[in-house]
């Protein structure tokens, strides 16, 4: 916790001189570049101009090997694009991965605005055939937190430890939105939420009387609450109302985003129980430069809320299991769940080139809190910190896309990021 408060301290001071100081006139402007770019120059080629509101189409291949994985091979990419009329990008995003472990992964992401902005899609959709650890309900849970090096590539976690509670499973995911604009930047909408975990092995759960029975926190709460163990869904209809004033999603200089939503998993639409959540996202971009507008202070916050017993243990809000499985670097996926969940990054971005080069680099801090009504523990009773460094390298001046390599630092715990776009 010190770390993250000394941490906090720096990026504030940074934030503060940044608003103190005019850095140089506002005409005089960086001229943006990206590495298409610096290589034709190399090849003594002359640049290879696009429209302003040109696509992009980028794939990176994903390949690792790690104990809980075994060798992983895949693909990633990310498509980007601007509909007749939008101001705004849009983007498609996704990857097909495999192990030697025989995990299977398929994710599409969505986040569309249609012509002339009237209307904006947003989506996440997954299959995968995994396996994962968790950790029980609370920030605190366990006690002693993870022991062992982390290496994480695509949200996709690589580690276990004594700690820990291994899990087997299906999940699959089909998130779909859509909003239609009320007004300028603001939109409200309608969706769908299905999750569906199936074939669910509990590998440290022992049933058998004696000395050798072990229960998991996955077991009593669904027996405590009446799900299943071994196979469950959440049917759920969505609300929501955005308000989105950032001039670029893929990686914004200015503007904010704020997210309200609603998730009713009613009877009526397959559930055994009616189960309510209630969730609010807030982004917001805060430029310390007229000359280079990609040198900011970036704040993002999210909450998820839901009463006690109303969703099974796999379906409680979680770490990284935003849309973008993002939030938490430092820790692993499914690292903290509780039925109320809260977590706070701030960013601090800075080029590390001279006047509009490819490379940039970021500083970040971030807390997560969760809690457990069994234990009596309340948000904020345990907040754990992350923090780390990373690299950004400008893929596609156009969508301002980065190719992406983090390294993050949690409580006895790190991790290795590599992706596509901006964390947040």
């Amino acid at each position: 916790m010190k770390k993250f408060l000394v941490l906090a301290l720096f990026l504030l001071s940074f934030y503060k001189d940044g608003w103190s100081q005019e850095l140089i006139s506002a005409d005089s402007v960086c001229e943006t570049k990206d590495l298409p770019q610096l290589i034709r120059q190399a090849r003594n080629k002359p640049p290879k101009e696009k429209p302003e509101d040109a696509s992009s189409l980028l794939l990176l291949p994903i390949i690792g090997s790690n104990p809980a994985t075994g060798f992983m091979v895949g693909v990633g990419g990310q498509y980007a694009f601007k509909m007749n009329g939008s101001e705004q990008y849009s983007l498609i995003s996704g990857s097909v991965q495999a192990t030697t472990k025989n995990q299977y992964i398929l994710m599409l992401k969505n986040n569309v605005y249609s012509k002339n902005e009237k209307f904006f899609y947003s989506g996440d959709w997954r299959y995968l055939i995994f396996s994962q650890s968790t950790y029980g309900l609370g920030t605190n849970a366990p006690e002693g937190g993870i022991l062992d090096y982390q290496f994480n590539l695509a949200g996709i976690e690589t580690t276990q430890d004594s700690l820990t509670q291994p899990m087997t499973f299906n999940f699959g995911r089909l998130h779909q939105s859509v909003g239609v604009k009320i007004k300028d930047d603001m939109y409200v909408g309608l969706g769908y939420n299905f999750d569906s975990y199936s074939k669910i092995k509990d590998l440290k759960l022992n049933l058998s009387e004696g000395d050798s029975m072990r229960l998991t926190s996955h077991y009593l709460y669904n027996t405590k609450y009446g799900f299943p163990t071994e196979k469950y869904f959440s049917s759920a209809l969505f609300a929501s109302f955005i308000i989105d004033t950032r001039d670029n999603m893929i990686q914004p200089y200015k503007g904010h985003f704020l997210s309200l939503g609603y998730r009713g998993a009613f009877k009526v639409v397959g559930n055994k129980n009616n189960a309510n959540m209630f969730m609010g996202e807030w982004r917001s971009y805060h430029g310390l430069s007229k000359r280079n507008p990609a040198h900011l202070i970036a704040i993002w916050a999210m909450g998820n809320f839901t009463p006690e017993g109303d969703f099974p243990y796999m379906n409680l809000p979680s770490t990284a299991y935003d849309q973008r499985g993002r939030s938490s670097r430092g820790y692993t996926q499914g690292r903290f769940r509780g039925k109320d969940y809260m977590y706070a990054e701030t960013e601090y971005r800075f080029p590390i080139s001279r006047c509009g080069g490819v490379l940039s680099g970021v500083v970040f801090v971030n807390g997560t809190t969760t809690n457990n009504v069994a234990q009596d523990l309340k948000l904020f009773d345990s907040v754990k910190a992350g923090y780390g460094l990373g690299l950004r390298v400008m893929v596609d001046k156009y969508s301002r896309t980065n190719l992406t390599l983090d390294y993050g630092f949690g409580e006895q715990s790190s991790g290795f990021y590599l992706a596509v776009s901006e964390t947040f």
